[in-house]
């Protein structure tokens, strides 16, 4: 991933030091379920536990002549070591170590990204709460519907990352797995016992079969997901980009002292933000339909998917911990202006209790059609006429024939339309 959207811990866990660090865990753990099995000394071990080095550099000049990285690792790791480099890489090809070392960098990835969804979940249970009762415009279709809260915005979010976490969490389980069962998956070279031991020393679960490779569905569920979770933030941008239109003008992001919006327009204030996280999303499902082609492999195995995972998996990985902290950062510092959204309520004239008054009318005794029919001629004409539906109301005889003026006015009331806020918030855990 491009430095620009690659904070440093992931750019850490997916350099070329780590990728090489994980291999050597990989071959130490597999040494040391020899030593479990009988098969090598216990000294060999703690000699290669205490000297084998790796350099990039090295392994970069190996293989411009083996042209199979880990042939270059495998031997220049040996040159740190004497006569007990014959343990490394025994009995192993090259995709047990490659595949177990990756489960080992997504296990450190999804660690981060777990603290990412904690920390982004918190910050929309905070707003939820603290705007819990502030009234606003519900939209569908983009157009006014009835009154609801931006509190309540927040915590249907906040519910959405709550599933996200679950999400999560299940396809990193899967994901931290391993294999050393060989070229075709039979475990002719490597018993079983073998990779128990060094599953156990790497903290990882053995995959109970394979071929030569993980099953590549494990990878595609879990690149899927990313690209869900990318979209259930894509919905939360999407929803402050709406927002600070300037017709709108309900909530803006933060912007800085010295911070330019345009280089044209000095005006320009723009959620660049949250633009910034749409266009993010895109490429993890672009990401995603890789992962899903990659699953099809030929026989025991083929490198098709290898290629392009090198791709899918670190960038990925990192483009949903940059975009998790990048918009919860956006909401820390989420300017929202509940002035505007009260007076944008009165934007439609009032028409947005035409619900409440039709129900008023079926509860004096209309029937439903006739409710609707007395109600919606009046609503066109507000509209059409931008005159103030509460008016019509009072000027219609059917209407005024059927509720008082204090049941009118209670038609009228927003508060009505927030009554189980605390219900809802207790639904989903912030009560």
């Amino acid at each position: 991933m491009i430095d620009r959207y690659a904070r440093p811990e992931m750019r850490h866990i997916w350099s070329l030091e780590n990728q090489y660090q994980s291999w050597l865990d990989v071959e130490i753990a597999v040494t040391a379920g020899w030593v479990a099995e009988g098969h090598v000394p216990e000294a060999d071990l703690a000699a290669i536990r205490a000297n084998a080095r790796f350099d990039v550099t090295r392994i970069a000049e190996i293989e411009e002549t083996t042209r199979h990285d880990m042939v270059a690792f495998t031997r220049n790791v040996s040159e740190s070591l004497g006569e007990e480099r014959k343990w490394i890489h025994y009995g192993l090809t090259s995709t047990d170590v490659v595949d177990t070392a990756q489960a080992l960098r997504l296990r450190q990835a999804n660690d981060v990204i777990k603290a990412d969804l904690v920390a982004y979940r918190d910050i929309l249970g905070e707003l939820a709460l603290r705007y819990k009762d502030t009234v606003m415009m519900g939209r569908t279709h983009g157009v006014h519907a009835e009154p609801t809260t931006f509190g309540l915005k927040m915590a249907r979010f906040y519910q959405a990352a709550k599933r996200d976490i679950d999400r999560f969490e299940r396809v990193a389980e899967l994901v931290e797995t391993g294999k050393l069962s060989g070229a075709v998956g039979t475990f002719a070279n490597v018993p079983p016992t073998v990779e128990e031991v060094a599953m156990n020393e790497l903290g990882l679960t053995p995959q109970p079969v394979g071929s030569q490779v993980l099953p590549r569905d494990l990878h595609a569920d879990y690149m899927t997901t990313i690209a869900l979770i990318g979209t259930t933030l894509e919905e939360v941008a999407t929803e402050i980009r709406g927002l600070q239109r300037s017709e709108i003008h309900e909530v803006e992001e933060g912007f800085k002292g010295g911070q330019k919006g345009s280089s044209a327009m000095p005006h320009k204030r723009n959620p660049i933000g949250s633009e910034n996280i749409v266009g993010l999303s895109r490429v993890l499902r672009g990401y995603s339909v890789t992962a899903l082609e990659d699953v099809t492999l030929w026989h025991e195995r083929d490198i098709s998917h290898s290629s392009a995972e090198r791709i899918i998996l670190a960038d990925g990985t990192t483009v949903l911990d940059y975009m998790l902290h990048r918009l919860t950062g956006i909401l820390a510092n989420l300017q929202v202006f509940p002035e505007t959204m009260k007076t944008n309520m009165t934007r439609t004239y009032g028409l947005i209790y035409s619900q409440r008054l039709l129900l008023k009318l079926v509860d004096a005794g209309m029937s439903r059609e006739a409710a609707y029919d007395t109600v919606q001629p009046l609503t066109a004409k507000s509209w059409d006429e931008q005159k103030q539906f509460r008016d019509l109301v009072d000027a219609d005889p059917t209407i005024q024939s059927k509720l008082t003026a204090a049941e009118v006015d209670d038609a009228f009331d927003y508060h009505w339309h927030l009554k189980h806020v605390d219900d809802i918030f207790k639904r989903v855990g912030l009560l």
